[in-house]
């Protein structure tokens, strides 16, 4: 109700808007200038489609909207003292697809910046403008609103309020948040969604859910732009726009599919091909279809995504509700959940395919915010599950490995333990073969020269014999503890030792002996042309004990020794008799012989190859070491044992 004012002041009368008659009229060419149609106006009610009216009208649309302010009380005079306003009116309109403009009886009152292809993208812009009061006209008024776009993008106008600013404004301003603001937070949202979980992705690649579901999220972004974007750009038309958001709209039901697959471990490699088959073809139609059937391709196309979307949402109900041979899985029935609430959306715009306003304007656009933001919290959770469990198998992992070290530093100490017993054992095994080498060497030389010299032996003889023992006392001692040893430089060097002391004795018991010895080496120890120090050594305990038992078991008259390198990296040595001889074999198989095991393990040690060859006519025993292999070059204190 209208308040009256005080006399002599000025006032606003209040008046109410109604709207009278609303019509279309199509234009024949896309000129959005005033004079509208004379004639071929249809009445409408907003919103329109126009295709459902003229579905095979391409162009531009004129609306006519005719209106009168009707104020309370009896008609105001209006003079030079006394003036009494109407009520401000103000339109407001939930948007013009694709593009338009809007005049108030003949002025313009607004255009989109584009009214010809790349068209301005007003359809899912709410506007309100305040209607001049100089463009007013007592009685009835009328609005034009010219709408060009594409038959196949659903033209036409939303819907039109006329009222006051306050009641306007508030109005669009809730449009505003229902068509704009939801639909930006649900794009950003899924911006982030998609960066992040396509990160994870990227560190885990065989965490594929989550590059599915980024995928999802960034295709669904893709395909916001339709109602977000203002402009056709990078596209050259509004049609190519379209085709572009349907292409997104298959990715991201393809991706949603395979995401649900992988999230619920399903093996559906049959259904799998299929969805991609399905895709393929829909991005076929979606991109060959031609101009004038665009409307019912993309219609097909974006039933059957829909579709599909409805038939995996309910597959993975019975999948997480009614699971076969497996307890229900929690995260299943979150995200079977979570598809419940898409299914019914998708139910309803399935119905409401053909009204371009109203799914633009229902609960789907909160729906979508709502679902991004669980699928997120899901895969967190989840991912978080995961971490916790990586968490706990280190834990464990490093307590595995704490107890598997203390088993090892127990069995290491066992082994060592051990090692120090065969260590000593190995010592004891070569002390006893040095000791019958060398030292019982001339103990059995000595008691052969008491028990074949026809004589009664001197005492400096006598004493002579137990220098000569001491004498290999001390070289078994210098062996045992030298930190090192130097090869000798020739050959006969290296047997004048050896040759000194048995000569000396054979000539005592009567054994003629003949000495064949290299007189230079071929090369140097590097050059593996000549002994080392340790081979040499192992070399003339060997070449001892086989004089020692020619000596003891021979009866030999005659005794050949000799050294030689029949090849720069072989060297030879070779002890002969002409004594008895016996049975290797027999021997052998006997195990009695200490002195031929003794030379074998010598031999063995060496790396150098072995033999005895004997008979009643004499006994050959021959040792072959290739050099620059077998022992290193080691001091005599580190001989293996």
């Amino acid at each position: 109700m209208a308040q009256q004012p005080p006399s002599g002041t000025s006032n606003v009368a209040s008046c109410s808007v109604r709207i009278l008659q609303t019509d279309a009229a199509r234009a024949s060419t896309l000129n959005p200038a005033l004079p509208a149609p004379a004639d071929g106006w249809e009445p409408v009610t907003l919103p329109d489609l126009w295709t459902s009216r003229w579905p095979t009208h391409d162009g531009a649309v004129w609306y006519r909207i005719a209106w009168e302010r009707a104020c309370d009380g009896p008609p105001q005079v209006l003079d030079a003292e006394s003036a009494v306003a109407p009520t401000a009116v103000a339109l407001g309109i939930d948007g013009i697809s694709v593009a338009g403009a809007v005049y108030v009886n003949h002025d313009l009152l607004w255009s989109d910046a584009s009214l010809v292809e790349p068209l301005s993208r007003s359809w899912n812009v709410p506007r309100w403008w305040l209607l001049p009061e100089s463009t007013l006209q007592p009685g009835t008024n009328t609005i034009y609103v010219y709408a060009v776009g594409h038959r196949a993008l659903s033209p036409g106008l939303g819907q039109l309020r006329l009222g006051t600013p306050q009641e306007v404004a508030d109005v669009q301003a809730g449009k505003q948040w229902r068509q704009r603001t939801v639909y930006f937070v649900n794009a950003v949202l899924c911006a982030m969604a998609g960066v992040l979980f396509f990160s994870i992705w990227l560190l885990q690649r065989k965490a594929r859910t989550y590059g599915w579901f980024a995928l999802m999220a960034l295709c669904w972004m893709l395909y916001l732009s339709t109602y977000l974007a203002g402009t056709q750009w990078p596209w050259p038309d509004s049609l190519t726009r379209s085709r572009f958001s349907l292409i997104a709209l298959l990715g991201y039901v393809l991706s949603v599919c395979i995401f649900t697959f992988r999230f619920g471990a399903q093996k559906l490699p049959w259904v799998e091909r299929f969805l991609w088959l399905l895709a393929f073809i829909g991005a076929a139609i979606t991109c060959l279809v031609p101009p004038e059937h665009a409307r019912q391709g993309f219609s097909l196309v974006w039933q059957g995504a829909t579709a599909v979307f409805l038939v995996n949402g309910l597959q993975f109900q019975v999948h997480a509700w009614f699971p076969r041979k497996r307890p229900r899985n929690l995260a299943h029935i979150l995200l079977a959940c979570i598809w419940l609430l898409l299914t019914l959306v998708a139910l309803n715009n399935l119905y409401s395919v053909l009204d371009r306003w109203q799914v633009a304007r229902d609960w789907a656009a909160l729906s979508g915010v709502l679902v991004i933001g669980l699928l997120m919290l899901l895969l967190g959770g989840q991912l978080v599950r995961q971490m916790h469990e990586v968490r706990r198998f280190n834990r464990e992992l490093k307590v595995g490995v704490e107890s598997a070290r203390s088993e090892l530093a127990q069995a290491l100490q066992r082994e060592h333990l051990q090692a120090l017993e065969n260590a000593k054992l190995q010592e004891r095994m070569a002390l006893a073969h040095d000791l019958h080498d060398g030292l019982g060497g001339s103990l059995v030389r000595s008691m052969a020269l008491v028990e074949q010299s026809p004589d009664t032996i001197s005492s400096a003889r006598v004493l002579s014999l137990l220098k000569g023992m001491r004498d290999d006392l001390n070289q078994l001692i210098d062996y045992g503890s030298s930190a090192g040893a130097a090869v000798p430089e020739t050959p006969v060097q290296w047997a004048a030792p050896l040759r000194h002391r048995i000569t000396r004795i054979l000539d005592e018991i009567g054994v003629q002996t003949h000495w064949s010895i290299a007189a230079q080496w071929q090369g140097t120890v590097e050059e593996g042309k000549r002994p080392n120090a340790l081979q040499c050594l192992l070399l003339t305990r060997l070449v001892e004990e086989a004089l020692s038992n020619v000596i003891k078991h021979s009866h030999a008259s005659k005794v050949r020794v000799e050294y030689s390198q029949p090849k720069p990296n072989q060297l030879l040595v070779r002890v002969e008799d002409d004594g008895v001889g016996f049975d290797v074999q027999a021997v052998q198989r006997a195990g009695q012989s200490v002195g031929m095991r003794s030379m074998a393990a010598r031999a063995q040690r060496l790396g150098a190859s072995f033999s005895v060859q004997s008979s009643p006519a004499g006994t050959m025993v021959t040792a072959v070491l290739q050099l620059g292999t077998g022992l290193p070059a080691a001091a005599p204190g580190a001989e293996p044992r």
